[in-house]
């Protein structure tokens, strides 16, 4: 029987792609089942398709407000102009082909006794499960003087989309002998790598550009990951173009002025000519509407299933979730989507899910054909994913041609994790 014509309705036609959901939208699904995912990104979009795939009895529902996936893996050769941003642009057209309904509005509610997700455009949609893929959020309140409004003066570029283009602007109008602020926050955050990663490639296009110019890294950290690696790469590269303040050295930020464009630490402060801010982070905001999140401002999971150790019936994947020794990256994100929606299928069909094991690989790419990677095992242990035996790192005295060969294979998994997860 076809549902009445009713104001939502209507509304809900526009904004769903492929196929159309019973009604009243609230009502459980009369098939297999119906699970709802909040978020389209790596982790998403990659939930979404496996569990359509593996059982196309299932109504799958994936609430995305954007109609394009911007990238943030591969977005720091944006920045530093190496790459065009029409090539980190998805589309959720193949998803859709797969029998999955998209709805283009964001999720604003979730009731989680009667089970269900409501969006800005007042669609209401039951759910048998909910997998929430929000990303990450930025944890304002942790750094005085940044919001919004400063990061159209001091960006982020932590989202890919406009802040990206508008730090690559900034880099492009500073004079040389300019100084570039890159301020880095404590983990847990969004690659950990990443803003390493950026240093390198800015200082690659100031080099090329403004040779008189520098980097000055503001770091929360001591130590990184693959400081051994990018350490080298930079003294190869760059001499002392780059520079590094690390936590015990006074680098941790505690507060800016985006007036003024200065940095405040712990020793001092500074005022670069372009300055980018990365702020502290937090799972994204829809988590903590539906509870999902605790005093850290991350999710706590079942690391088998992902379930959410706050809330029934809901899960959390990717960048929100406490993951332990997983780190949160776009190919840790869609292994683990897949992952659980493995789990979820098990639990709808009343059997026990097997324990998860996720393989993530993370590249760095420091100049144009000098990369390098990490990969490494993961699986439940106790209340986490700790990692195994397995994993691996480009070794440090490795010679330049196994460089070249990490950048290109950087490049061909970039291919490979977009087609699989969006097409």
């Amino acid at each position: 029987m076809n549902a009445p014509v009713t104001r939502r309705n209507a509304v809900f036609g526009i904004t769903v792609v492929a196929t159309s959901l019973a009604a009243p939208s609230i009502l459980r699904a009369q098939s297999a089942g119906r699970v709802v995912v909040v978020g389209g990104g790596f982790g998403g979009a990659a939930c979404a398709r496996a569990l359509r795939r593996a059982d196309a009895t299932l109504q799958v529902v994936l609430i995305e407000p954007n109609k394009t996936f911007i990238s943030c893996p591969f977005s720091n050769e944006v920045i530093a102009g190496l790459r065009e941003m029409e090539a980190q642009q998805f589309g959720y057209d193949k998803l859709a082909a797969d029998g999955i309904s998209i709805v283009t509005q964001a999720a604003t509610g979730i009731d989680t006794q009667k089970r269900s997700v409501t969006t800005v455009g007042g669609v209401t949609l039951g759910y048998d499960r909910l997998v929430l893929s929000p990303g990450i959020d930025f944890h304002f309140e942790a750094l005085p003087g940044y919001d919004d409004a400063a990061s159209e003066k001091m960006p982020h570029a932590w989202k890919a989309g406009a802040q990206t283009l508008l730090l690559r602007r900034q880099l492009e109008a500073m004079a040389d002998g300019g100084t570039v602020a890159i301020a880095i926050p404590a983990n847990p955050s969004r690659c950990p790598p990443a803003p390493y990663e950026r240093a390198s490639l800015i200082a690659h296009y100031l080099k090329a550009n403004k040779p008189r110019s520098k980097v000055l890294m503001l770091d929360a950290k001591d130590s990184f990951s693959q400081q051994r690696l990018f350490e080298k790469a930079w003294k190869e590269l760059y001499g002392d173009m780059i520079e590094r303040v690390a936590l015990s050295q006074g680098g941790r930020v505690t507060s800016v002025d985006p007036a003024t464009r200065t940095i405040v630490t712990e020793f001092g402060n500074y005022t670069p000519d372009v300055a980018n801010v990365i702020p502290p982070q937090r799972a994204g905001r829809i988590a903590e509407v539906a509870g999902a999140t605790d005093a850290t401002g991350w999710c706590p999971i079942d690391p088998v299933t992902f379930e959410s150790k706050l809330v029934k019936n809901i899960h959390v994947i990717g960048d929100a979730c406490l993951g332990g020794g997983i780190p949160k990256s776009a190919s840790a994100a869609a292994a683990q989507g897949k992952a659980c929606g493995a789990a979820i299928l098990a639990l709808l069909a009343g059997r026990t899910p097997e324990a998860p094991r996720l393989t993530g690989v993370c590249y760095n790419i420091v100049a144009p054909g000098y990369g390098f990677s990490l990969a490494g095992n993961y699986q439940p242990r106790g209340d986490i994913f700790a990692e195994v035996e397995g994993g691996a790192t480009s070794p440090v005295d490795a010679p330049r041609e196994l460089r070249v060969r990490e950048a290109a294979e950087a490049e061909r998994w970039f291919q490979t994790i977009t087609a699989a997860t969006f097409g």
